[in-house]
C-alpha cells in the first residue's frame, strides 16, 4: 500500500510539472514568435489542452490524474480518497507545479525562479475563476460517471474553451497558480492576486461538488 501511494504521488507530482512546464513554456515560445497577444494566447492554449489529453490519459490509471487541488479536495469530500492522502497529493502537485516553472525557465534561458509581475485581479477575474473551476469539475464529474473513457479529451477541449471564454483565461487550478506567480512572463500572474484566485478557484469546486450531487442523485439511486 506505501509503495503503491508512492507510486501515485510520483505520477501527481510528475503530471502537474509536465502541466505547468508546457502552460509556461509554450506562453514563452508563443510570446516570443508573435507581438500579436490573441495569437499568443492561442499558442499557449493548444498545448496546454493536448499536454492534459495525453497526461490524463497516461497517468489517470495510476494516480486518478487529478494534478489539481480543487479536483483533489472534491475527491476527497466524495470519500474516493482518504484525507491523508490527499493532503499528500496536493503537496506533490504544488511541489510538481514549482518543478515545471523551474524546467521551463531553463529550457528558454529564464532565472529559474522570479516572481511574477502580471496583473490579475478583481471581480471579474475572481468570477472567471470560479465559473472555470466549476466547469472543470462539472465536466470531470459527470463523465466520469457517463462517459470515463472520454475524460482526457472532455478535460482538455473544456480547458482549451475555458482560455477563450473567461476573463482569467482560466487557471483553474490552485497549484498551476501558485506555480504561475513564479514566473513572470506570458502565463504569470501576481503573487499578491493569487490568494482571491485560489479562492474563487476552491469555491467554484465545491459548488460543482454540491450542483453534482443533486443532479446525479436520480443516477445514484437507480
Amino acid at each position: 500500500m506505501a509503495a503503491d501511494l508512492v507510486r501515485r504521488l510520483a505520477a501527481e507530482a510528475l503530471g502537474t510539472a509536465m502541466l505547468v512546464a508546457t502552460v509556461v513554456g509554450s506562453g514563452i515560445m508563443a510570446d516570443r514568435l508573435t507581438d500579436d497577444v490573441a495569437l499568443a494566447l492561442l499558442g499557449n492554449t493548444v498545448p496546454t489542452g493536448a499536454i492534459l489529453f495525453v497526461l490524463i490519459t497516461i497517468l489517470g490509471p495510476v494516480s486518478g490524474a487529478h494534478f489539481n487541488p480543487a479536483v483533489t479536495l472534491v475527491s476527497a469530500l466524495q470519500r474516493a480518497l482518504p484525507w491523508r492522502a490527499a493532503g499528500l497529493y496536493v503537496v506533490a502537485q504544488v511541489l510538481g507545479g514549482i518543478a515545471g516553472t523551474i524546467v521551463a525557465h531553463l529550457m528558454f534561458d529564464v532565472p529559474a525562479l522570479a516572481l511574477g509581475a502580471q496583473p490579475r485581479t478583481g471581480m471579474t477575474q475572481w468570477l472567471s475563476e470560479s465559473v472555470a473551476t466549476f466547469g472543470l469539475l462539472l465536466t470531470i464529474l459527470i463523465a466520469a460517471r457517463s462517459r470515463p473513457q472520454a475524460v482526457p479529451a472532455l478535460v482538455g477541449s473544456y480547458i482549451v474553451a475555458a482560455y477563450w471564454f473567461t476573463a482569467s483565461t482560466s487557471f483553474a487550478n490552485p497549484a498551476v497558480t501558485l506555480a504561475r506567480a513564479l514566473t513572470p512572463t506570458f502565463s504569470g500572474i501576481r503573487p499578491d492576486d493569487v490568494p482571491l484566485f485560489i479562492v474563487a478557484q476552491l469555491s467554484g469546486a465545491l459548488l460543482a461538488a454540491g450542483f453534482c450531487r443533486w443532479f446525479l442523485a436520480p443516477e445514484q439511486a437507480t
